[in-house]
């Protein structure tokens, strides 16, 4: 299996398909980073050669920011969100959806399972 930014990418799929499994490469940039390199479209990610292979991670490495560098950024991004406590910040902080979506149902994945509320007790007649 070919390596390249410390991602194993099958070998048996199209080049294009493969670099997707690199984290920050979705399939236009892959398409983009294939045409700047002058690749075979067709070619699977196993028949790279070790020049082709050189190429693509020289692309990569000038004009992407992929992998470990990617999850910094968002994640210093976030932080700073939260740091001046802006709306945004204020929902990561809390865990709620960041984007407008709706809450009063459908935010299970962001707020996580439920939690049951105690309700009140009704008044006893003595």
């Amino acid at each position: 299996m070919p390596r390249i930014f410390g991602v194993e990418i099958p070998n048996n799929k199209p080049t294009w398909i493969a670099l997707t499994y690199i984290h920050g490469i979705g399939r236009h940039q892959s398409q983009r980073i294939i045409d700047a390199c002058q690749l075979e479209p067709g070619k699977r990610a196993g028949e790279l050669d070790e020049d082709e292979l050189a190429r693509i991670a020289g692309e990569l490495e000038k004009n992407h920011v992929v992998e470990g560098q990617l999850k910094r950024q968002v994640s210093a991004n976030i932080t700073r969100l939260k740091d001046i406590a802006c709306y945004r910040g204020i929902r990561h902080r809390r865990g709620l959806p960041v984007r407008g979506q709706r809450t009063r149902t459908n935010a299970r994945t962001r707020k996580g399972p439920r939690r049951t509320v105690a309700g009140k007790r009704g008044v006893r007649g003595s």
